[in-house]
């Protein structure tokens, strides 16, 4: 690919406690080919170690990396997100979960993918519990490996897909559903600054797991921002863990934001600002 004259970015990564995930997370991050981005750890309260893995990350990288930190007070992911995103002047946002790693060209491709206009969502690829303690323990590598031995762990069983790994042009088949909230995730998001800064970012009264992305995503599509495909371009590798069930009040208040009209978070990034 062609040398890359994109947007300067920020790389907010959120995190609680699982700071082994977040070194390789950070690893990954500084071996980028682009280098116009820094990263600002989210932190949802953590304890020491967490503060001590970015705080020697900050001294060991070329790439600036900040720690914005709240205090445990349960899972608050759209208000640490809020803090992150307030704390930084780069015009362009990628969010990252502490457990997905990226490969060298991911800062690159979102940049290479970035319209003014538009969100992109990428996908994952999750690894089992072995395949992500050999990622965190023993192969940091993993991030550069082909194609061709990610098609072998799958068949293996060691990732749930393989498609997503591919490199695909899709061209205009990025813009082919322009309006659709459906299966974006906060694990790999990129958006323009102004643009979620204009629906006052996440709304902070999703307290409970799940669904705060979502909100996001249907408030910027009743702002004009229209969503463009980010599959087989900037897949992540998603460390496994137990999965858990969407908290029922935050279900109750994602609904309640699909019958109305609102676009403004209620409670938002302006609270920082």
């Amino acid at each position: 690919m062609k040398a890359l004259d994109g947007p300067a970015i920020a790389v907010i990564v959120s995190t609680y406690d699982r700071p082994d995930a977040l070194d390789a997370v950070l690893r990954s991050l500084a071996e980028q080919t682009y280098r116009r981005f820094e990263i600002v750890v989210a932190d949802d309260g953590s304890g020491p170690d967490t503060r001590k893995l970015v705080e020697r990350h900050a001294e060991e990288s070329s790439i600036e990396v900040r720690h914005i930190r709240q205090e445990d007070r349960g899972y608050r992911l759209a208000a640490v997100r809020n803090r992150a995103a307030a704390a930084t002047e780069q015009p362009y946002l990628i969010f990252l979960d502490g457990d997905c790693l990226v490969r060298p060209d991911y800062v690159e491709r979102h940049a290479r993918l970035a319209e003014p206009g538009h969100f992109v969502h990428g996908s994952r690829v999750r690894l089992d519990p072995g395949l992500s303690r050999t990622a965190i323990e023993q192969d940091p590598g993993i991030v550069r490996w082909s194609a061709v031995r990610w098609l072998g762990e799958w068949f293996r069983g060691r990732v749930d897909r393989f498609a997503p790994l591919l490199r695909v042009p899709l061209g205009p088949l990025r813009r082919v559903s322009p309006r659709r909230w459906r299966g974006v995730k906060g694990c790999n998001l990129a958006l323009w600054r102004s643009d979620f800064m204009a629906v006052n970012g996440f709304d902070e009264g999703f307290q409970g797991w799940g669904f705060e992305d979502n909100d996001l995503v249907v408030r910027l599509i009743r702002n004009g921002v229209r969503r463009k495909e980010g599959r087989y371009a900037v897949p992540v590798l998603h460390l496994w863990h137990e999965l858990r069930p969407p908290d029922p009040a935050s279900r109750k208040r994602f609904e309640h934001r699909l019958r109305s009209d609102a676009v403004r978070a209620e409670r938002g990034i302006d609270r920082y600002m």
